[in-house]
């Protein structure tokens, strides 16, 4: 990937006013050293959604130790209170809440080479081996660790297309690398169904597997390079040499089969290191070569880690902020965890696989995959659309192709590699490109951006959406998670119409608000909650406004409760605060959210993590709820419970996260509420105000304007805002307008100990 101009601003940023209370070494171009703060084990501890390998930003290769493969909380094949590696493998998701990936694992041995891991709690059987985290470091673009077993040290570092292992290992007459493409992160579930690979020559390989997984038909070609020649090699399928022979394989260069692994054997010296580069396609081994050859030359390793880690202080440095320590690797580790995902999704070339199968060449764009959209559209999507704007066109003309591949004629609801995983509810695609669309991004054909929503939207097939239009509400006799889809269609639906306004399509405008106001329809005023109707509109009996079980398919929540779902209407607060009876009510009503104490024993809601009453903030229906204390002209109260948030479930440590990280979306939330505004309703164009939790914060918008914020006062004490002041005039209503963001700006807060009761109580949305 042609890596983008550095703007002229980032190339002079020490020179601004912005005061670092610790300002970083600079790097090779003049930007700040901010990825010295990235802290790349921050996660969630018992969790394993997120790896601690390397990655290039947005990287199609994101390389890294894999310590578990069966269980389903380990998506990211990395678990940090496990003790022993498996090896080292070219993908992985970042914290989602489903396995896949972990393609192509490399491991070092030293002696009698093992073709199978051993079991985790008898690591000494296979070539899993035990680890340290003593012996083990990450950063941007590098990992290291040593392993107990071999006594060999691995290193990693990546690129876009292609990664580098170095292996240094002690004196062995009998030293090893194994490459496993029976190896995957299986969840119990998935399998590799076809595999090949083949010596090219006495230091080169490549091969496919084809994964039959989360993503139902997933290939995957890898080539990799060795530093050094191979003093002997061995194909081995099901545990079996591959010789030549004429019953089964007629070269014992090439095999084919579903377990397929590749020893390359070599004595060595004592810290003799030995490199091997990897690159990836899902199109052609020949496209891996290509990837391959084409960004990592030759074998300095270190050039290829420097580079990797210029390129995310370029990336981080599109906000800079003051602050203690903590709070920065906390950022920027949080930035850090924004801008894995999506990942780049075709080669060098051009080129990639298409939800259709065939391959297609990105003609004006770069293709993207894994879009956690259910996730992503609340604030990730957002925020790209303000510092990444040129990626954010490149990801929504991706959802665009995938449209135009569907058979079906719909956006992607949970895209990966080629596929359409059908997981989560809504077609939250439409927030991404609507509110990208209408804060400026460019490149896009808007008429077909629209054709895709309104087709999407409208959809006769899809998840009941006929039947809601007709109705009104999606009824529970006849789909599962009814409630949730009910709310997210009436979401979605008005995004729709906004895009409409914008294109002076009236009578669609008209139609798709009028579908987002179906909210109001599964409201039971007897409880004040939302809750379930039937096709024939009775209300679902009986009904616990706390039940949680998301593994129980007649549930009409989707990962919540009535409880976390009935503050869903992010388009219409307003109306929502009615329903509920006025400011006060609401206020009262959010309150007892909070305060909630009595303890809910369903099945799923101990694992729940991030909980502050019925409020659960490691998963996303919550993430806006907080907010809506400033609708009702308490914002006073919202301050209090982000800073809580804030302190308790984000922070630097390996467990400091409270849930998946979903792509970003966690680490996204953070990254706004510490500026002081959240987008509570993407697409609409303001955002609403919280409570900052940095001292200072320089935001480079991709427009080239640059807006700040300051917060007079902060600290762990004076978390309440006592005045605002918006490029220079007072302002004391607790939003922000697009409008005034989007040319560049400041934002001044004067924060106190004490809650100003008079500020933000003009709670009018900005129009």
């Amino acid at each position: 990937m042609k890596i983008e101009k550095i703007p002229s601003f980032l190339g002079t940023l020490l020179l601004s006013t912005l005061a670092l209370s610790a300002a970083p070494a600079e790097s090779k171009s003049g930007l700040p050293r901010l990825s010295d703060y990235i802290r790349p084990f921050v996660g969630t501890q018992g969790e394993g959604n997120t790896y601690p390998g390397p990655s290039a930003p947005f990287g199609m290769v994101q390389f890294g130790p894999d310590t578990e493969t069966e269980l389903w909380e380990t998506a990211s094949g990395y678990e940090y209170t496990d003790t022993s590696i498996i090896g080292f493998t070219t993908t992985h998701l970042t914290g989602t809440g489903i396995p896949d990936l972990g393609d192509f694992l490399f491991m070092p041995q030293v002696g009698e080479p093992s073709l199978v891991p051993g079991p985790k709690d008898n690591p000494d059987q296979g070539y899993r081996s035990r680890y340290s985290h003593a012996d083990e470091s990450a950063a941007a673009g590098y990992y290291k660790v040593k392993l107990q077993k071999s006594g060999a040290t691995v290193e990693l570092t990546t690129g876009e297309r292609a990664g580098m292992m170095r292996m240094t290992f002690p004196a062995s007459e009998q030293a090893s690398i194994l490459t496993d493409l029976h190896h995957i992160l299986t969840g119990k579930k998935w399998k590799v169904i076809w595999s090949h690979v083949r010596v090219e020559d006495d230091s080169t390989i490549t091969g496919f597997h084809l994964v039959s997984g989360w993503a139902r038909e997933r290939y995957i070609y890898f080539a990799a390079r060795y530093s050094r020649p191979f003093d002997k090699f061995q194909i081995y399928s099901d545990g079996n040499p591959v010789i030549y022979n004429t019953y089964r394989f007629r070269s014992s260069r090439d095999a084919v089969g579903t377990n397929l692994q590749f020893v390359a054997s070599y004595k060595t010296s004592a810290n003799e290191p030995i490199l091997v580069k990897i690159g990836v396609s899902a199109v052609s081994a020949a496209n891996a070569l290509d990837n391959l050859d084409s960004e990592i030359s030759d074998w300095d390793f270190e050039k290829v880690r420097e580079a990797t880690r210029e390129k995310w202080d370029h990336e981080l440095a599109r906000i800079e902020v003051d602050a203690p320590q903590e709070d920065k690797e906390t950022f920027y580790t949080s930035m850090y965890h924004a801008f894995l995902a999506p990942n780049i999704y075709q080669d060098r070339t051009r080129e990639y696989r298409g939800l259709d199968q065939n391959i297609h060449v990105a003609e004006g764009f770069t293709n993207y995959t894994i879009f956690s959209l259910w996730d992503t559209y609340r604030a990730t999507h957002p925020l790209f659309a303000l510092i990444q704007s040129r990626r954010d066109s490149d990801m929504i003309n991706s959802l665009l192709a995938h449209y135009d591949q569907s058979v079906d004629h719909l956006l992607p609801i949970w895209s990966l590699q080629g596929n359409e995983t059908w997981c989560m509810v809504g077609y939250h695609a439409v927030p991404v490109i609507v509110d990208g669309l209408l804060k400026g991004v460019k490149g896009v054909n808007v008429e077909h951006a629209y054709e895709a929503i309104k087709t999407t939207a409208m959809n006769p097939d899809y998840d009941s959406v006929a039947t809601y239009a007709k109705l009104g509400w999606v009824p529970f006799d006849q789909e599962d998670e009814s409630v949730s889809k009910t709310l997210e269609y009436a979401y979605d639906d008005f995004c729709v119409a906004q895009m409409a306004k914008s294109l002076g399509k009236k009578a669609d405008y008209d139609y798709f608000m009028k579908r987002a106001g179906n909210y109001k329809n599964i409201y039971d005023p007897s409880i004040g909650l939302a809750r379930g109707r039937d096709s024939h509109g009775n209300w679902q009996t009986p009904f616990d406004a706390h039940f949680y079980d998301d593994n129980s398919r007649s549930n009409v929540f989707t990962e919540g409760t009535s409880w976390q779902y009935s503050w869903y209407v992010p388009q219409d607060v307003p109306g929502l605060i009615s329903i509920f009876g006025g400011r006060d009510e609401f206020a009262k009503k959010l309150d007892s959210l909070f305060t909630f104490q009595e303890a809910n024993k369903s099945a799923g809601v101990d694992d729940i993590q991030g909980r502050i009453g019925e409020y659960w903030h490691g998963n996303e229906p919550s993430h806006h709820i907080i907010y809506l204390y400033s609708y009702a002209g308490q914002p006073w109260k919202a301050a209090q419970r982000l800073h809580e948030v804030l302190k308790t479930q984000y922070g630097n440590k390996p467990n400091s996260l409270s849930g998946n990280d979903d792509c970003g979306q966690m680490s996204a939330w953070y990254i706004f509420t510490a500026l002081g505004f959240y987008p509570v309703c993407p697409t609409s164009d303001y955002y609403v105000i919280g409570s900052p939790a940095v001292k200072r914060a320089v935001m480079r918008l991709s427009n080239g304007k640059t807006f700040t914020m300051t917060a007079d006062g902060l600290s762990d004490q004076n978390i309440y805002i006592q005045s605002v002041r918006l490029n220079g005039k007072d302002w004391n209503r607790p939003f922000l307008p697009y409008n005034e963001l989007k040319n560049g700006g400041t934002l001044a807060f004067t924060m106190g100990p004490q809650p100003n009761k008079t500020w933000g109580t003009d709670a009018k949305i900005p129009e």
